[in-house]
C-alpha cells in the first residue's frame, strides 16, 4: 500500500513540473510552415525532415512573448537522432537574437514523448527546435509549455556548467574566410545564467593551420566595447580558438598559466566557452583576447596616422614574426630573411614612415641584440615554450616596442595546440639532449639564431638561471602545475564529453597528434606524466640544482620540499616547516 502512494505521488509531482499549458502557435521551419506542421499535428506517424543535414529546424510563433517552463520531443527511428539538438527562444521572426534553452545531452528515448524542464525568466514569442549536425532535423513531435508573459532577463541558460557564446548571422550564413565580416548578434551567458552580455556584431574566420579543420575557429567583433567573464580588457575584437587537434581542450589554458607563473607582463585572458552558432552546437572553445594594442592587453602608446617624426614616430609598435606574414596586410622580410608582420598600426592606417621606422628597429634588433633586445621578456617567452614544449615557439613570435624606448620586447605568448606532448615531429620531447628549438622545433628566419646569441651569452645564461630560480621558488613547481591540469579537467568534464560526441576524434589521429590515447583521461594524464618529467628535464639542464627540488608523487597526494642556505648552513623546507639535513626539525 505504500509503495502505491509513492507511485501516486511521484506521478502527482512528475504531472506538476509540466503542469502549463501547451503551446499553441503558427508552425515554421527552415522548410516552410506546411512542412512544420507535421511536428505540431500530434501524429506520430508523421514527421518533420529537413532537406539538408546542418542548420535545419522547426519551431513556433506563439504570437505573443511567453516564459517557457518545459519543452518535449518524440525522436525518428533512433535514439541518438536527437543528440546536441538545442531548443531556442527569441523575440524576432529571423532568431537574430535567439538564446539557447536546452540541449539534448542524452539519447532519447524512443516511441514516446522526451520532457526537460526549462529554467529561464525571459519571454519569447518565437521559439524552435534545431537539430544537430548531419541528422537533417528529424523528429515526430514537438510540444512548449509556459506562461504569458514578456519575464526578465534574470536568469537565462547555460549549456553546461560553461559560459554560452551563442552566435547568429544574418540570413543563417556561414562564415567562410578570414577576410570577410558577416553581421552576427551574439549573446555571452555566464554565472549561471545570471549575467549576460549581448550586443551586435561581426564574425569571420581567423587561423592559419586550424582554419583547416572542420571545427572552424573565429574571430567576433562586437559594436561595443565589452569587458567579457571578467576579462582585463574592455575590447570589440575577441577570439574563439577551436583546439581541434588538442584532444584535452586545455593546452593554451596551460601555457597562459605558465606565462603568469614566468611574470610575462601580459598574459592573454582566456576562458572555456559552449559555442552555438545559429542554433546548432560547435563545441568547446576558448573565448581569448584578440592580440591588440589595448588597455589591459599589449598595454602601449597606440601611435596615429599623424606620428610621422621625433619620438611619436617611435612607437608603440604590435609586430609577429610569423612564417604566414605574407598573408597580412603588411609585412616585411627583415636583413636576416626573417618574415615579420606589422600588427599594429593596423594596414589601412600605418603610414610609410612608421613602416620604415619599424623595419630598420627590427633589422638593428636582429644585428645587435645586446642593444636592441629586451632579454628579459625574450627569456621568460622562452621558458615557456621550452616548459610546454611547444614545437611552434619561434615559428610565430609576438614582439612590440614601445614609444621613446629603443629596445624590442617579446610577447605575448601564443598558440600552443601543439604543446605538451601533442607533436609527432617531437615527440617524446623529454627524451631529446637539447632545447626543443635547437632539435625539433619549427623555427622561421633568422630565430633559432637569434635565439642562440640570447640563451648561450654569458649574461643570457645567468639570467635565464635566475628567471627561473626565482620562478621556481615562488610557486612554479610540478606539484602545483599538476593540480592546475586537475582542476581545469574537473572544470571541462560536462562540456568535453559533449564537444567529442559533436567532434568524435577521440581514436582519429588529427593534425600532428603523436599517439592515439583513447580517452579523455588519458590525454590529460598524457599532459601530467609530461609535466612531471619536464620539470627535472629544464632543472638538469639550466643546471638549478642548489635549490629547489621536488619530492616523488605519492599517489595523489604530493610533497614539495626546497633548499636553502642560510648562514652557511644547509636546510630543508618541507610542508611549510625547517629541517636540517639530517631530517631534525629547526623550531
Amino acid at each position: 500500500m505504500r509503495r502505491g502512494w509513492v507511485v501516486i505521488l511521484t506521478a502527482l509531482l512528475s504531472l506538476s513540473v509540466y503542469a502549463d499549458a501547451v503551446l499553441g502557435g503558427a508552425p515554421i521551419s527552415s522548410e516552410g510552415a506546411s512542412q512544420a506542421s507535421k511536428a505540431f499535428d500530434g501524429n506520430s506517424d508523421t514527421y518533420f525532415q529537413a532537406s539538408v543535414s546542418s542548420f535545419g529546424w522547426v519551431g513556433l510563433d506563439l504570437g505573443r512573448a511567453y516564459v517557457i517552463t518545459s519543452v518535449g520531443w518524440e525522436v525518428y527511428e533512433s535514439s541518438k537522432r536527437s543528440l546536441l539538438g538545442v531548443f531556442e527562444g527569441a523575440n524576432r521572426a529571423d532568431f537574430l537574437d535567439a538564446v539557447p534553452l536546452k540541449i539534448i545531452s542524452e539519447e532519447s528515448l524512443v516511441g514516446q514523448m522526451n520532457y526537460a524542464q526549462i529554467s529561464c525568466t525571459k519571454g519569447f514569442r518565437y521559439v524552435r527546435y534545431v537539430g544537430p549536425d548531419g541528422q537533417r532535423c528529424r523528429v515526430r513531435e514537438l510540444r512548449f509549455k509556459g506562461n504569458v508573459g514578456a519575464g526578465s532577463t534574470a536568469q537565462l541558460c547555460q549549456l553546461t556548467n560553461l559560459p554560452v557564446v551563442s552566435i547568429h548571422t544574418e540570413n543563417g550564413q556561414i562564415p567562410e574566410d578570414k577576410v570577410t565580416d558577416i553581421p552576427a548578434y551574439i549573446t555571452v551567458i555566464s554565472n549561471n545564467g545570471r549575467t549576460q552580455v549581448a550586443d551586435s556584431a561581426t564574425i569571420r574566420l581567423r587561423g592559419n593551420a586550424s582554419l583547416s579543420f572542420p571545427k572552424k575557429p573565429y574571430r567576433i567583433k562586437f559594436a561595443q566595447k565589452h569587458s567579457i567573464l571578467g576579462s582585463p580588457a574592455s575590447a570589440r575584437k575577441w577570439t574563439l580558438i577551436n583546439n581541434y587537434g588538442d584532444k584535452t581542450l586545455m593546452r593554451n589554458q596551460l601555457a597562459f598559466e605558465l606565462s603568469r607563473r614566468l611574470g610575462m607582463p601580459y598574459t592573454p585572458f582566456c576562458a572555456y566557452v559552449d559555442v552555438v552558432l545559429n542554433g546548432e552546437y560547435q563545441g568547446c572553445y576558448q573565448l581569448c583576447d584578440q592580440i591588440e594594442v589595448r588597455k589591459g592587453r599589449v598595454d602601449i602608446t597606440e601611435i596615429l596616422p599623424e606620428d610621422k617624426s621625433g619620438t611619436a614616430l617611435t612607437g608603440g609598435y604590435l609586430i609577429e614574426v610569423d612564417a604566414y606574414a605574407y598573408d597580412e596586410e603588411v609585412s616585411f622580410n627583415s636583413s636576416k630573411g626573417t618574415p615579420v608582420a606589422v600588427k599594429s598600426p593596423d594596414g589601412d592606417e600605418i603610414i610609410s614612415e612608421q613602416y620604415n621606422y619599424i623595419r630598420n628597429q627590427y633589422n638593428l634588433m636582429e644585428s645587435h641584440p645586446d642593444t636592441y633586445l629586451d632579454r628579459n621578456t625574450f627569456l621568460r617567452h622562452f621558458l615557456v615554450g621550452e616548459l610546454s614544449g611547444n614545437t611552434d615557439t619561434y615559428w610565430s613570435v609576438y614582439m612590440y616596442k614601445q614609444r621613446g624606448d629603443n629596445m624590442i620586447y617579446t610577447g605575448p605568448v601564443w598558440d600552443f595546440d601543439l604543446a605538451f606532448e601533442n607533436d609527432d615531429r617531437t615527440y617524446p620531447i623529454n627524451n631529446k639532449t637539447d632545447y626543443i628549438y635547437r632539435t625539433c622545433g619549427s623555427t622561421v628566419g633568422y630565430m633559432e639564431a637569434l635565439t642562440d646569441k640570447v640563451v648561450f651569452s654569458a649574461a643570457g645564461k645567468q639570467m635565464l638561471y635566475d628567471i627561473w630560480a626565482a620562478a621556481r621558488q615562488n610557486g612554479l613547481t610540478k606539484a602545483n602545475m599538476l593540480d592546475y591540469v586537475d582542476r581545469q579537467a574537473q572544470l571541462l568534464e560536462q562540456s568535453q564529453r559533449l564537444n567529442f560526441i559533436r567532434w568524435p576524434i577521440m581514436n582519429t589521429y588529427v593534425h600532428q597528434n603523436p599517439r592515439l590515447w583513447g580517452s579523455y583521461d588519458a590525454e590529460v594524464e598524457n599532459v601530467r606524466n609530461y609535466i612531471r618529467k619536464r620539470f627535472d628535464w629544464m632543472d638538469k639542464k639550466i643546471g638549478y640544482t642548489s635549490h629547489g627540488v621536488e619530492e616523488v608523487e605519492n599517489g595523489e597526494s604530493r610533497v614539495e620540499s626546497q633548499k636553502i642556505l642560510r648562514d652557511g648552513q644547509l636546510f630543508i623546507i618541507r610542508n611549510g616547516a625547517v629541517y636540517t639535513t639530517s631530517g631534525l626539525r629547526v623550531e
